[in-house]
This record gives C-alpha cells, sequence and structure tokens, in this order.
C-alpha cells in the first residue's frame, strides 16, 4: 500500500497535535498547550479550528488564539470573550471593528464595557453599523447602569416606548431589582410591584436578587422582611437566598451569626455550595480562626463542593497577611497539583508574602510567572511589586516599575505613592520623597496619615525636630485626620531628639483630645521616661495605662524590664519578670533577650547563661538573637570553649551563623585578645553554613588589620578575591589601617595607590587612617600631601581630621602650626577631643608656657570637654617645673574631687620640686601613700 502524501500527513500529524494541546487546555496545563501549538507543521484543518479557537481563548490564551486568524463567528466570539475576560478592552475594540460583527460579539462588548460607563456608546455603534440588538443588548445595558448607580437612567430606559421596552426580559427587570444594592429600598420593592403587575410574578430569582442587593447595602433587616415575605409567598429559599446573608455577616465580623444560619440550612435540608463555604472560610480567616478555616476547607470535598480558586486564594491570601508562610506554600503546591487555576489575586497574594519576606527576585518570578499564565497585572500587583523593591532599597528599579504602570494607563493610588516615598525616606533622600508627594497632590491623589507619618519619621531621622514638625503642621493645613501611628511618630521623634518633655506635652494634648491612644503609644513614651532617667513619671504613665482599662501587655513590661536592666536595676527588674507571670502573661524571647543582654554588657555571663537554661525550661526557644548575645560574652570574656558549644548548639536548633553572629564573635574576640581562635572561628562559621559576602571578610580583614596582623589579612584577601568578591571602600580601609598599626607606611601608601588603580573612591576614613598613621611615627610634617589627595577627592577634613593634625604638630613642639589648626578647627564649629587637648596642653607646658596652657584648659572646659587624669598630671608637672606650689595645690584638689590620683612620674615631679634636699625619696613615699598610688 502506498503511503500518503507529504501533505497528508503535515496534515494528520498537525490534526493530532491540534486534538492533543485541546485536551491538555481542557486538563488545565496550558504550558504545555502552548508549547504544543508552537510546533504544529501546518494550519488545522477549518473544522478543528473551530474547536481549538474557544478553547484557547476561554484558558487566557487569545495571544495564541489570534494567530490562527479566526474567520468565523464562533470563534470569533470566543477570542473576542477572552480579551474581555482579560480586561483587554483595546485589543477586544480594535478586534470587533476589523471583523464582520454579529449581535452576539456586540453584546460580549457591551458587558464588558458596562462597568466602564461606556455602554451607550457601544450600543451607538451598533446602531451607525445596522447591527441589530436584541433582548440581552438591552438587559445586559440595564445592568450596566445599575452596576455603575446610574439607577435613575436605569428606570428610564426600562420605560422608553418605542422599540426598546418590548425587548426587555424578567432578566432586565432583575437588574433593576438589584437597586437594592444601593440602599434605595422603596424603588426596589417598587420595581418587584411593577413585575407583578407586567404579568411577571417574582420567582425565587427575583427574590434572591433582592436580598443579594439588601445584604450588599448593608440593610440586613430589610433582606430579613424580603425573606419572609419570600416565604409568606410560597416561595422556598435556596442556597442562593442565605448565601449573602452568610457574607455580609462574615465581612461585618459577625462570623457566629453566620454559622448559625449555616447550620440552619444544613437542619433545613439545603445543599450548600462552594460560595456559601468559601464564604465562611474568608469569615474565619478574617477573624485570625485560621485551624477553623483549613478544617473547614478540608470539609469541602466532602459535602460535594470541592474548593475552587475563590476558597484557595482566599486561604492564601489570609496566610499570607498573617505570614504564615509554610501553610501558604503548601496550600500552593496542593492548589497546583489539584489543577485550579491561580488567578490575580493568589499570585499578587504570594508576591506580597515573599515581599514582606525581603525576598524581591522571588517575587519578580511571581509576576513572570502570572505574566506567563496571561493574566494582566492591575495596580494593586504594581503596588506590591513597588512596596518590595523600596523596602530592599531599591527605589530606583520601583521608579522604573512606577512609569511601566503608567505607560500601560494603570493609574497609580496613595498606597503606591507612599511606597515609593517610604523607599526614598529609608535612603534619607528625603528630597525625591518630598517631590513625590507633590506629584501625587498634582495627580488629584491627597497624602494620607501613613504618607505623613513616613515623612514625619524621615525627617526626624535626618533633618531634625524643626523639619519633622514643618511637615506635621502641613498635614493638618491638608485636613489631614491625627491618629495614634502619627502621635507615635511624632513622639517617638521628639524623645530619639532628647525632647521628652515636648513628647509627654504632645502626648497628653493628643489624648485631652479624645483620640484613642493605645498600648503602643504608651510604651514609647514609657520607653523614652525611662531613658531620659525620669523614673516615678514612667511609672505614672504606666498607672495610667491601667487606669484606662488596658491592662499591661508582654510589651509594655519588656519595656520596663529592658529600662530597668539598662539602669542596672537587676533586682527590680527581675521583680517585673515575677509580676508579669502573676498577671497571666508569658515572657518571651524578648523578655529574656533583654536581661541576657544587660548581664553580657556587664560581663556576667554565668547569670546571663542561667537565664538561658530558665529560659529553656519555660519552652521558650532560644532565637538567634540569644545565642549571638551569649556566644558574643563568652568569647569577650575569654571563655571560649562555653562559647563554642553554645555555636554548636545554635547550629543544632536550626540557626545559621549570620554576617552580624560573624560580626560580634570576631569584636568579642578582639576585645578579649583572643586573637588566637580568630581565624578558627571564621572558619567553623563558614563551614556552618554563613554565606561568604564582602561584610564578612570586611569584618575580618578589619579585625585583622586593626591588631597589625597584616600578613594574615593578606591572605584572607586572596581567599577573597579567589571566591570571586571584589574589594571595596572598607576592604582597603582596613589594609591601610593594619599597615599603619604596624608602622608600615609605606605599605599604607601603596596600598592606597592600588586602592585608586581599581577606581574605587577613597572616603573621609581612607585620610584620617593615612594621617593617623604619619602622626604614630612622628611624620606630620609630610601631611601636606595627604590633604591634597583629600581635595582632589572632593573631601573636606572633618573633627577626627583636625584631631590628628593639631595632636601630630602639637607632639613635635610645633606650636604655631598646632595653634593654627586648633584655630581653625574651633571656627568651623568642630570641638577638639580631649587628647588633642592634651597633646596641645603638654606642648605648651614643656616650654614653660603655663599661661597658655592654662587658657586651654579653661577653653577645653568652656566647650564641653571634660579633663582627664591625664589633663590634670599634664598641668601638675608643667606647674611642678616652674615650682608654683599654689597651682599644684589647686590641680591636685581638682583631681581628688573628681575622683583622679596622679600617676608616679606626676608625683616624683611634685617631690623633686618641692622636697628639702636629701628628703625627695621620703616626701615621694609620704604622697604615694597619701593617694594610694
Amino acid at each position: 500500500m502506498a503511503p500518503p502524501p507529504e501533505s497528508e500527513t503535515l496534515r494528520l500529524h498537525a490534526s493530532f497535535l491540534c486534538s492533543l494541546a485541546i485536551a491538555l487546555l481542557r486538563a488545565g496545563r496550558l504550558s504545555a498547550a502552548s508549547h504544543l501549538l508552537s510546533s504544529l507543521p501546518s494550519p488545522p484543518a477549518p473544522l478543528l479550528l473551530r474547536r481549538l479557537i474557544p478553547a484557547l481563548a476561554t484558558s487566557g490564551l487569545a495571544a495564541a488564539a489570534i494567530r490562527f486568524r479566526p474567520a468565523d463567528p464562533a470563534s470569533l466570539n470566543a477570542l473576542l470573550y477572552s480579551h474581555c475576560r482579560l480586561r483587554l478592552l483595546r485589543p477586544a475594540i480594535a478586534l470587533l471593528r476589523s471583523s464582520r460583527p454579529t449581535t452576539v460579539a456586540y453584546n460580549i462588548l457591551l458587558a464588558a464595557l458596562s462597568d466602564h460607563a461606556h455602554a451607550p456608546a457601544v450600543l451607538a455603534e451598533m446602531c451607525k453599523r445596522g447591527v441589530p440588538f436584541d433582548g440581552v443588548t438591552v438587559n445586559t445595558l440595564l445592568a450596566g447602569l445599575c452596576r455603575n448607580g446610574q439607577v435613575d437612567a436605569a428606570a428610564a430606559l426600562a420605560d422608553r416606548a418605542g422599540g426598546i421596552t418590548p425587548w426587555m426580559s424578567s432578566a432586565g427587570t432583575l437588574s433593576l431589582l438589584d437597586i437594592a444594592g444601593f440602599g434605595d429600598t422603596p424603588a426596589a420593592l417598587s420595581v418587584a410591584d411593577r413585575m407583578t403587575a407586567q404579568g411577571l410574578p417574582m420567582d425565587v430569582v427575583g427574590y434572591n436578587t433582592l436580598v443579594a442587593g439588601f445584604c450588599r447595602a448593608g440593610q440586613v433587616d430589610a433582606a430579613r422582611g424580603v425573606l419572609d415575605m419570600m416565604k409568606e409567598a410560597g416561595v422556598d429559599p435556596n442556597v442562593a437566598t442565605y448565601t449573602p446573608f452568610i457574607v455580609y455577616y462574615c465581612r461585618t465580623k459577625g462570623v457566629e451569626e453566620a454559622f448559625d444560619l449555616y447550620e440552619g440550612m444544613v437542619r433545613n435540608g439545603v445543599l450548600l455550595d462552594v460560595v456559601t463555604l468559601s464564604a465562611l472560610v474568608a469569615g474565619l480567616c478574617r477573624d485570625g480562626r485560621f485551624s477553623e478555616a483549613y478544617a473547614l476547607f478540608r470539609e469541602m470535598d466532602k459535602v460535594g463542593a470541592a474548593p475552587n480558586h475563590v476558597t484557595y486564594c482566599t486561604l492564601i491570601d489570609s496566610l499570607a497577611k498573617a505570614g504564615r508562610g509554610k501553610e501558604l506554600l503548601s496550600l500552593l503546591g496542593e492548589m497546583v497539583s489539584r489543577g485550579v487555576v491561580m488567578d490575580l489575586v493568589t499570585y499578587t497574594a504570594l508576591m506580597d508574602w515573599l515581599g514582606k519576606q525581603g525576598k524581591t527576585d522571588e517575587v519578580k518570578d511571581t509576576l513572570r510567572f502570572a505574566l506567563s499564565d496571561n493574566l494582566s497585572p492591575n495596580g494593586v500587583t504594581y503596588t506590591v511589586l513597588i512596596d518590595a523593591l523600596c523596602k530592599a532599597h531599591n527605589v530606583d528599579e520601583a521608579e522604573q516599575v512606577l512609569l511601566e504602570m503608567e505607560e500601560k494607563s494603570i493609574s497609580p493610588n496613595v498606597v503606591t505613592f507612599s511606597s515609593v516615598i517610604n523607599g526614598f525616606v529609608k535612603r534619607g533622600l528625603l528630597d525625591k520623597a518630598t517631590e513625590y508627594k507633590r506629584m501625587m497632590k498634582e495627580r488629584g491623589i491627597n497624602p494620607n496619615v501613613v504618607t505623613y507619618g513616613t515623612l514625619i519619621d524621615g525627617f526626624f531621622k535626618f533633618q531634625g525636630q524643626d523639619a519633622a514638625l514643618e511637615v506635621y503642621h502641613d498635614m493638618l493645613c491638608e485636613g489631614v485626620k491625627v491618629n495614634k501611628f502619627i502621635v507615635d511618630s511624632l513622639v517617638n521623634g521628639l524623645r530619639q531628639n532628647g525632647k521628652i518633655e515636648e513628647a509627654m506635652a504632645l502626648f497628653k494634648d493628643a489624648s485631652g483630645s479624645g483620640l484613642s491612644l493605645d498600648h503602643v503609644n504608651y510604651t514609647t513614651l514609657i520607653d523614652g521616661l525611662f531613658k531620659a532617667g525620669d523614673m516615678p513619671t514612667a511609672f505614672k504613665f504606666g498607672q495610667e495605662l491601667m487606669d484606662r482599662n488596658m491592662l499591661p501587655d508582654a510589651v509594655v513590661y519588656n519595656v520596663f524590664i529592658n529600662c530597668l536592666c539598662m539602669l542596672g536595676k537587676f533586682k527590680e527588674a527581675k521583680s517585673f519578670l515575677t509580676e508579669m507571670r502573676n498577671m497571666g502573661l508569658k515572657p518571651d524571647q524578648s523578655t529574656y533577650n533583654t536581661m541576657i543582654v544587660s548581664h553580657c554588657r556587664k560581663g556576667e555571663t554565668a547569670k546571663a547563661l542561667k537565664l538561658l537554661h530558665e529560659m529553656k525550661m519555660s519552652s521558650i526557644k532560644p532565637n538567634l538573637i540569644t545565642y549571638n548575645t551569649l556566644v558574643a560574652g563568652l568569647f569577650g570574656t575569654g571563655a571560649v570553649e562555653k562559647a563554642k558549644y553554645l555555636l554548636n548548639e545554635m547550629v543544632s536548633a536550626g540557626f545559621s551563623p549570620s554576617s552580624l553572629t560573624h560580626r560580634r564573635v570576631l569584636q568579642a574576640c578582639s576585645q578579649s585578645r583572643r586573637l588566637d581562635v580568630i581565624l578558627d572561628i571564621h572558619e567553623w562559621m563558614m563551614n556552618a553554613g554563613l554565606h561568604a559576602d564582602i561584610t564578612v571578610y570586611n569584618t575580618l580583614l578589619q579585625v585583622l588589620c586593626y591588631h597589625g596582623m597584616t600578613r594574615k589579612a593578606t591572605v584572607v584577601l586572596e581567599e577573597m578575591l579567589g571566591s570571586g568578591i571584589a574589594p571595596d571602600t572598607i576592604t582597603f580601609n582596613a589594609l591601610i589601617l593594619g599597615h599603619c598599626k604596624s608602622s608600615h607606611l609605606d605599605n599604607a601608601f601603596a596600598t592606597y595607590a592600588q586602592m585608586l588603580h581599581q577606581n574605587i573612591s577613597p572616603n573621609i576614613a581612607t585620610f584620617n587612617t593615612l594621617l593617623g598613621g604619619l602622626e604614630s611615627v612622628g611624620r606630620i610634617g609630610e601631611a601636606g600631601t595627604v590633604l591634597i589627595e583629600m581635595e582632589k577627592s572632593g573631601l573636606e577634613p572633618n573633627n577626627l581630621t583636625y584631631d590628628i593634625l593639631a595632636t601630630g604638630h602639637g607632639k613635635q613642639s610645633n606650636k604655631v602650626e598646632a595653634m593654627r589648626l586648633y584655630c581653625e578647627m574651633v571656627g568651623k564649629g568642630f570641638v577638639p577631643k580631649v587628647s588633642t587637648y592634651n597633646a596641645l596642653i603638654s606642648d605648651f607646658t614643656k616650654a614653660g608656657m603655663m599661661t597658655q596652657a592654662k587658657e586651654l584648659f579653661k577653653d577645653m572646659q568652656k566647650r564641653g570637654v571634660h579633663p582627664t587624669s591625664c589633663t590634670y598630671d599634664i598641668l601638675v608637672s608643667g606647674w611642678s617645673r616652674i615650682r608654683n606650689g599654689t597651682e599644684v595645690k589647686k590641680c591636685l584638689k581638682d583631681m581628688k574631687e573628681k575622683g583622679f590620683s596622679p600617676s608616679k612620674g606626676t608625683l616624683s615631679f611634685i617631690c623633686r620640686a618641692f622636697s628639702k634636699p636629701g628628703m625627695t625619696w621620703q616626701a615621694q613615699r609620704l604622697l604615694k601613700n597619701l593617694y594610694r598610688v
């Protein structure tokens, strides 16, 4: 038998693949179907094409359907419906106008545009093109007008004579009944009476429409009245009658009433459907009763109402908002495995949760998956993406997304703009944030309390109290009402700026104006009062909290415990812990971590470990903060073996060392001078899962170089470069410091040259380190070269720069240059450090210029710089050299009042200057006994 011709083979192959694609589409395997259709060897047969195009269109693969150029009306209508369902209205209109449309095609477009108030224009176009309208056309138009609240226009259309009224069916009248949803009870009941008068008796659908409308308008009593009318008319309620009540109760936090009605439905034998059960699941989720929601969700299959995408979306969205990621991902996997198609709400909820976890790459991937499923992102989706990017400090990319929104004619709202403003505020770019606030107002979008709260926080942090209060006054002028969040921002900002009295006054004003303040507001103020040292007032506000019937929660107790620990009052803190338990409140990780931190700061690691044991006995699991604090504390006291044991326990508990763990541990080793274990601990953490990035390597280099261990630092640098991590300014600054610490100045300058060669910009710390190196080896005369380099980089000397220069010249007895730098420094508003004053005073005392030394001593105190024991030793030695006993006695008296004792060298100076010949040794012993040196 001869084989079929090649063209016939291709046609049969295409038909087979086309049939397979249709089967895949029905099974919900859209990606596989799309891939299969892209490899068709020839166009499908017309008969098969009529089946394929509707299947593609209803699956949302409109783009794939268009390439087959549908010609018959059925395929065209299916494609048009797909565009409209995906809200791709412009392509839908273009497709309709480029073809020979039918009444059905226009009805499809009319249904999509009716919610946009464009339906009358579509009707006019139909008449112009000679396309007849039918009952569906009229009823669709009526439904659209009613949904848009144009009740009068709908009623006028229904009453219009000549050509339209005859087309109106019960469906159109039902649309008029739906005006109940706008709260117009008399009008809705009037329509019901007119239906009866026109020979259209009210059936279950009509009554259900009224019930649904009244429930949607919040008029549940009117809905109950309709239910009574329905029973009196002998019409049996069905599941669609009761569902609007359940939806209403669930949305208004009346879940118990919803379940009473649900049980009544079951008793009356009303079969529940997926809509009713999904509403109950949503109500439980809204109430935070996730376990019950999940149990009901699992019961749905058993009663024959399999969960649909709405049910899944409801649960996933609620779990995302509650931060329950594990359950969310499990449910998402189940949804995909059961072939339930994810909609835009699900994708958006998943993006929102991922964004809150800081996983911006996964957020963008999720959006790409949504796009691949032919879903068009809306304003909410884009806002979630922008918020995630801004929280990750990627505000530049967020701006690009905002531009993309505008290109797609998707209008940003107040939440979108507030997210962008928050992103700029976090980066300290307040001018940009303010510019976006202005842009909002130009577009008719009024900043809300969240927008202003963000700006107030930012201005307090970066530009101070006056600028923040100016934003607050702008807010009041715009008519935005103050709420408890704004009060918290203001109180927090004022207290952090040392204005606790103003914070307290503002708090009292807000409370006195009738604003309902909560635990958070009280906690912020109480914390500020404690930190300002005003314990009595803090306790007074704690009492006021209880007087207002707001019993202190765990957070309030944690503030009291934290502040008492900071003040060193551990006994009182412990009593608060006991009282907390007596109040029925369970101490949490934060409670114990607060006390553990305080003990570790004082080096009381034994007490801190005892608290860890108590924590475990109370079934409170230590977290990463607990372990970080204890491990660093133990390393800081030299208890290396105990620290290593806790590190192993931390990893066993499922915590990987973070860059914070690494930094705190290495710094603790540095402070306790356990330099022998630094590299071992670093390597151990790397093996335990520490992600090696530039921050980790810079920390290690800084610790090594601080102690002058430049050879080991060089080995670490080579390892870092071998891992593909490029050095940055911090890396080179650490290496330069290491060379300066070990007095290898030539190597320090060579490292600086290498830094420039690699196009890495130095900062002020780079130049100050080089200047400090020159000062430490007595080469301050070469500082001019460094200052020229600093000027080339566009940097100006800061306080530390002047301290180093003045101190260096003072030590070299270059009084003229030292005093010139000192005068220039204070002229710019900088306050010299005590070490700078000591160097300058010492230079004058060595030269016997005690008048100038005394003037500098007075000046330092005027500027709020407190003399140290070393300052007094320098002065006493200077006055002793010129045998001025009066000034020596005065200095010794000041020293004693401040709790200082003269050094052995100073006492030797005094003895040599003032003892009788041959009595120097006895005088020195007498002074030593007197000052217990």
